[in-house]
């Protein structure tokens, strides 16, 4: 930027030069390494991806990853993260998703189909990379949490790593986010009982392909009508079924919310039980789109049981790790990705530690 006060410039060589307080420059020059673009298939479709190797030659005891996507209907190939891994000496394999960028399908929220999509990618990237890697697995965040272990139980993965996901069905996601909504809110066990009781309509509902459940959810409409505090619960889908009318969710409830192969009532723990490789989950304390207790729960039980599994937790955080100032309204104000998320990453999938990452905690089994 030509702007003089702009807290960062780019000079003429590619670096990125910061202004800090003190008055002084930092310089941050462009980390080497080398982006090849390919194609795969998966499921008979192809799909496109990429490798982006740190330079320096062959290594073989460098880790390769694959960036398991989240919801998001756009190209992961220039996602940031995946750089923020390579500069960390990890070789990263990238690819959009079917049904969005240059891949070719179309758009799904279905687990399995993205875990078979997720493996075929590590096969390739494990092709493409050979001889210049060590131990191969996953990341994934947000609904790559879902996607990713899943993946590893038919990909031979060595390792799994997860941010900001949930053990949880998207059922359960749905109600989860209620009660924060209604905690947030002040209410109590009134509240909590009635948002149950219409997430359970919802989850009849999408269950029968919207066949069954209205009867459920017109006497929780009604129990509902007399809170105020009501119009402000939104959860995943449920809020909007509530303040939808009878006739409206018949005609449009499977096109507007069953319209991605979603599987409502998916056994996150089946699979984490079932998943032999180590796995590293980090969560965010303040998450309102995936609350933390449920996941928090399931985590620490398998962890009793013996299960390979590290779980970090960052305080003042919402999902995506995101740091925040929380408004006058209650709404949040994203400032940044918390310290240390990047680092614990890059450490954990290469086989290192430090002793502290930014205020990040390691949970035990407790």
């Amino acid at each position: 930027t030509s702007d003089p006060d702009a807290p960062l410039t780019c000079a003429h060589d590619g670096a990125v030069e910061m202004g800090r307080g003190d008055g002084q420059t930092e310089r941050w020059s462009a980390m080497p390494m080398t982006a090849t673009d390919t194609t795969f298939s998966s499921v008979q479709t192809q799909l496109v991806g990429r490798l982006i190797e740190p330079a320096g030659g062959s290594d073989r005891e460098r880790p390769l990853v694959v960036m398991v996507h989240g919801s998001e209907r756009t190209s992961a190939l220039d996602s940031p993260y995946a750089y923020a891994l390579a500069a960390q000496g990890i070789t990263v394999f990238v690819y959009d998703k079917r049904g969005t960028g240059g891949s070719e399908g179309e758009y799904t929220q279905n687990f399995e189909l993205l875990a078979a999509d997720a493996a075929s990618a590590l096969a390739h990237g494990r092709t493409m990379a050979r001889g210049r890697f060590g131990r191969a697995g996953f990341f994934g965040g947000s609904q790559g949490g879902w996607v990713a272990p899943l993946a590893a139980t038919r990909s031979e993965a060595d390792f799994v790593a997860v941010g900001f996901g949930l053990v949880a069905s998207p059922i359960e996601e749905d109600r989860e986010q209620m009660f924060s909504e209604a905690r947030a809110l002040g209410l109590g066990d009134e509240a909590i009982e009635l948002l149950t009781r219409l997430s359970n309509a919802t989850a009849k509902l999408v269950l029968t392909d919207f066949e069954e459940g209205y009867d459920e959810l017109a006497k929780v409409r009604r129990a509902l009508a007399t809170h105020s505090w009501s119009q402000h619960i939104r959860g995943e889908y449920s809020g909007d079924m509530l303040r939808m009318s009878e006739d409206e969710l018949r005609r449009l409830g499977r096109p507007r919310f069953d319209n991605v192969e979603l599987i409502w009532d998916y056994d996150s723990i089946a699979v984490l039980e079932r998943l032999e490789a180590p796995l590293l989950w980090v969560l965010a304390e303040d998450d309102r789109e995936a609350p933390i207790d449920t996941t928090r729960s399931a985590l620490m039980g398998l962890i009793r049981k013996g299960k390979p599994f590290d779980v970090y937790v960052f305080p003042d955080t919402d999902h995506g790790m995101m740091e925040y100032a929380t408004n006058a309204d209650g709404s949040r104000k994203y400032t940044r990705i918390t310290e240390g998320y990047l680092r614990l990453l890059g450490d954990w999938i290469k086989g290192e530690s430090a002793a502290a990452y930014g205020r990040g905690r390691r949970l035990g089994g407790e």
